[in-house]
C-alpha cells in the first residue's frame, strides 16, 4: 500500500531562524497544502508539505514530539531529526484545533507502535538467548534502535533509505500537483465569485445613492410636515382664543339675561304702581313705551343670543375639524418617521455588510 494521506489542510508554513532560534522565517509565500501521511509497511506517520517542487516539511512523528498552540491561529512543533521547529499559521481556529487533534492521534499511534516494537524485540531476545550471547553488540544495537520504528529503518543500507525517501517524495509531489490543479480550479471559481461580488457591490453602491436621494426627499417631506404641524398648532391656538371669546360671550349673555330679568322685575313693579296710583297713567304710557323698547331690545338680544349660539356651534365644529386634521397629520408624520428610521437601519446594515 505504501504511504497514504489521512488528513489534509492548508496553512502558511514557517521555520525557526537557525541563527537566533527566536524569529520565524516563512517557508512558503502563501498558504500551501499540509498533509498527514501513514506508511502501513513501516507503521509510521509523517507530516509533508510541498510548495511547487520544493519539499518544505518532511517531519516524522515520534512519541516525544509535542504540538503547541501559541496563539488562536498558530501552532508549532519541534523536529530533532530536522534540527528545526516548524510553525503553521491557519486561517481559522477550527482548522488549528483539527490539526492539533490529528497530531495527538498520530502521536499516540506512534507511541503504540514503539511499544509493540519494544515488546517484539524483547520477545525475540528471550527466545534466542544463546544468539544474544554470541552477538551482544548486535542485540544491543537492536534494542537501542527498536525503541522507534524510524530508527529501525536506518539499519538498512543508505541507498535503500534514499530510494524509499525518493519514492515518498515523488508520491508527495504527485499529490501536490494534483492538489495544485484542484486549487487552481478553486482559485478560478473564487475569481469568478469575486467578479460577481464586484458587480453586486457596484449595484449596491447605486442602490445606496438611490436610498440617499430617497432619504433626502423624506427629510424634505418631514420638514414640510413639521411646518404644517406648526401651522396647525397656530390654528389650534387661534381656536383656543376663539374658545375663550365664546366663553366671554357666554358670560355676557348671562349678564344680559340677568339684566333682562331685572328689567322684567322693574316692569312688574311699574305695573303695580300703575294699578295703585291712577295719577301715574301718563307715566304708565311712558313706561309702556319703555317696555316696548325693552321688549324690542329683548328681541334684539334674543337674536344676538341665537347668533352667538350659532357662532359658538360653528366655532366648536371648526375646532373639532382642526383636531381631526391635526390627528391625521400626526399619524402621517409618525408613519414617515418610522419609514425614515427603517431607511436608516437599512443604511446601517448595508454599511456593516460592505
Amino acid at each position: 500500500m505504501g504511504e497514504q494521506p489521512i488528513y489534509t489542510t492548508r496553512a502558511h508554513v514557517f521555520q525557526i531562524d537557525p541563527s537566533t532560534k527566536k524569529n520565524w522565517v516563512p517557508a512558503s509565500k502563501q498558504a500551501v497544502t499540509v498533509s498527514y501521511f501513514y506508511d502501513s509497511t513501516r507503521n509510521s506517520n509523517r507530516i509533508i508539505s510541498v510548495d511547487g517542487s520544493k519539499v518544505i516539511i518532511n517531519s516524522t512523528i515520534t512519541p516525544n514530539m509535542t504540538f503547541t498552540k501559541t496563539s488562536q491561529k498558530f501552532g508549532q512543533w519541534p523536529d530533532s531529526r530536522a534540527n528545526t521547529v516548524f510553525g503553521l499559521g491557519f486561517s481559522s481556529e477550527q482548522q488549528l484545533a483539527r490539526f492539533a487533534e490529528k497530531f495527538a492521534e498520530v502521536k499516540e499511534s506512534a507511541k503504540l507502535a514503539r511499544d509493540k516494537s519494544q515488546e517484539k524485540q524483547e520477545t525475540l531476545s528471550n527466545q534466542s538467548p544463546e544468539s544474544g550471547r554470541e552477538t551482544p553488540s548486535t542485540n544491543q544495537a537492536s534494542s537501542i534502535n527498536g525503541t522507534d520504528d524510524e530508527k529501525i529503518s536506518h539499519v538498512g543500507p543508505e541507498a535503500a533509505v534514499l530510494k524509499s525517501e525518493n519514492d515518498r517524495l515523488k508520491s508527495a509531489v504527485e499529490l501536490s500537483n494534483t492538489n495544485a490543479k484542484k486549487w487552481e480550479t478553486e482559485l478560478q471559481t473564487l475569481r469568478e465569485n469575486n467578479a460577481r461580488l464586484v458587480d453586486a457591490l457596484q449595484e449596491s453602491s447605486a442602490n445606496v445613492e438611490s436610498w440617499k436621494k430617497q432619504l433626502s426627499a423624506c427629510k424634505e417631506e418631514s420638514d414640510t410636515l413639521r411646518e404644517k404641524i406648526a401651522e396647525l398648532e397656530a390654528q389650534c391656538a387661534e381656536a383656543d382664543q376663539e374658545k375663550q371669546k365664546n366663553a366671554q360671550l357666554t358670560v355676557r349673555v348671562q349678564e344680559l339675561e340677568a339684566e333682562l330679568s331685572d328689567k322684567e322685575q322693574e316692569l312688574e313693579n311699574l305695573r303695580k304702581q300703575a294699578e295703585i296710583i291712577p295719577q301715574l297713567m301718563a307715566e304708565c304710557e311712558s313706561i309702556t313705551t319703555k317696555l316696548q323698547a325693552a321688549e324690542a331690545k329683548n328681541g334684539d338680544l334674543e337674536g344676538r343670543i341665537g347668533s352667538l349660539q350659532l357662532d359658538i356651534d360653528d366655532s366648536q365644529q371648526k375646532q373639532n375639524d382642526m383636531k381631526s386634521e391635526l390627528k391625521k397629520f400626526m399619524d402621517i408624520l409618525d408613519g414617515k418617521i418610522d419609514e425614515l428610521h427603517e431607511f436608516r437601519q437599512g443604511l446601517s446594515r448595508l454599511g456593516v455588510d460592505n
